[in-house]
């Protein structure tokens, strides 16, 4: 019986700052496969699939996917020396600027049509974030690791505020026919920067960017809204493992210490819960209905499974074994002080991680600073190593 490998999917999902623990927990993986770092170590996962900051992480794997090592130093050196400058703009004079531009037009845009026309897109500008996706992806690179069978498939997900739809835009070498679902399509194209800025463009926060598809120009933010099944693409485009990386704590949403008189949500609470609702919550629910397809096709003889259109996929789930929240109010210092000021407007202080109120969600979206970041990879990496024989037993060629 011959040993053959099975096509191994990578799920890297959004949340903001957060997605620095992803780069953990892949350098873990990495480290795990091979630690010898052997020169011609080929790349684990055959289809890459980022939403929001994933998308980020996404693209930077596939793009350098004919060197796996490399490609996790890269990473690792972008999200350990990152500030918050390198992502948006959060110097004072901007920030201020668009307050005022917010406050005049919710105070007095009802009576002048002029300052509705001219009205802010976002909280905040992500430009830097273009600027630093220009020097660190290589397109060119990405389409001649895919030409060389080192990848088969990158999936970059986005929201088209246009229609409602969730779009996946994928590239592949092979041709894989669209797929269609209710407020779901799939949409194959060249992927390029302005894919991977629409996918982590997290709704009020930053930009919607425009994107021409077949011949409309939609309106797309971020990737994670409207995603109902996240780990779907993978699946449409053949992976029969899949290994997700979350960001959210379980912890988190189960707590157990919170106040019992906490008092009315500040705007951060209710920002950081929406988020953490656009983020995590469709991932949870998403790999424990692939849990219980899988239990139910396990009941199925092998002739009966054949026949039907369903196939077991085994999945490798990796989330913190720390709250990420607590980590984020921890650093909070670092941030730059017009920023600061901002989150403290919205209810948040360091003294928040004391109250168990839920603050810190917002700030660990946004936190893109080189303390808080470095901790979260040192913690992914953790929290692989310590399932060693997991990570082995799951990428380990199986018998045909």
């Amino acid at each position: 019986m011959q040993a053959s490998k099975k096509p191994v999917g990578l799920i890297l999902m959004g949340g903001g700052a957060r997605a620095a623990y992803q780069v953990g927990v892949l350098a873990g993986i990495m480290e795990i496969l091979d630690p010898g770092r052997s020169p011609g170590f080929a790349n684990p996962f055959d289809i890459i699939c980022g939403s929001s900051a994933g998308a980020v992480n996404a693209g930077a794997l596939a793009c350098h996917a004919h060197d796996p090592h490399q490609s996790m130093d890269r990473l690792e050196a972008l999200w350990s020396d990152i500030q918050t400058g390198m992502v948006y703009h959060a110097d004072m004079p901007r920030l201020l600027r668009t307050g005022l531009r917010w406050f005049a037009m919710l105070a007095i845009g009802w009576m002048l049509p002029k300052l509705r026309s001219q009205q802010p897109r976002s909280l905040l500008d992500n430009q830097p974030l273009g600027d630093l996706l220009g020097k660190t992806l290589d397109f060119d690179r990405l389409r001649r690791n895919l030409s060389e069978g080192r990848l088969s498939a990158l999936a970059i997900t986005a929201t088209a505020y246009t229609t409602g739809e969730h779009m996946t835009f994928y590239q592949s070498e092979s041709t894989i026919k669209p797929w269609r679902r209710s407020l779901r399509q799939a949409v194959p194209c060249n992927i390029g920067i302005d894919h991977i800025l629409a996918s982590s463009s997290i709704p009020f926060v930053f930009p919607a960017q425009a994107m021409l598809v077949r011949g409309q120009t939609l309106w797309c933010g971020d990737g994670s809204m409207r995603q109902l099944a996240p780990m779907s693409p993978a699946i449409h485009l053949g992976a029969q493992k899949i290994v997700v990386i979350g960001t959210g704590y379980k912890d988190d949403t189960h707590p157990e210490n919170r106040a019992t008189d906490p008092g009315y949500p500040t705007l951060a609470q209710i920002g950081g819960h929406a988020l953490s609702n656009i983020f995590l919550d469709s991932l949870s629910m998403d790999v424990e209905r692939m849990q219980r397809i899988n239990e139910l096709l396990a009941q199925l003889p092998p002739n009966v499974l054949k026949s039907q259109s369903l196939r077991p996929v085994e999945t490798f789930v990796v989330t913190p074994s720390r709250s990420l929240d607590d980590i984020a109010l921890a650093h909070l210092h670092e941030m730059p002080r017009a920023a600061r000021t901002l989150f403290r407007v919205l209810g948040v202080s360091s003294a928040s991680r004391y109250k168990s109120g839920g603050e810190g969600a917002l700030v660990s979206y946004l936190l893109f600073e080189a303390g808080y970041t470095q901790e979260l990879v040192r913690l992914g990496r953790a929290d692989s190593m310590s399932r060693v024989e997991e990570v082995k037993a799951f990428f380990k060629e199986t018998p045909e």
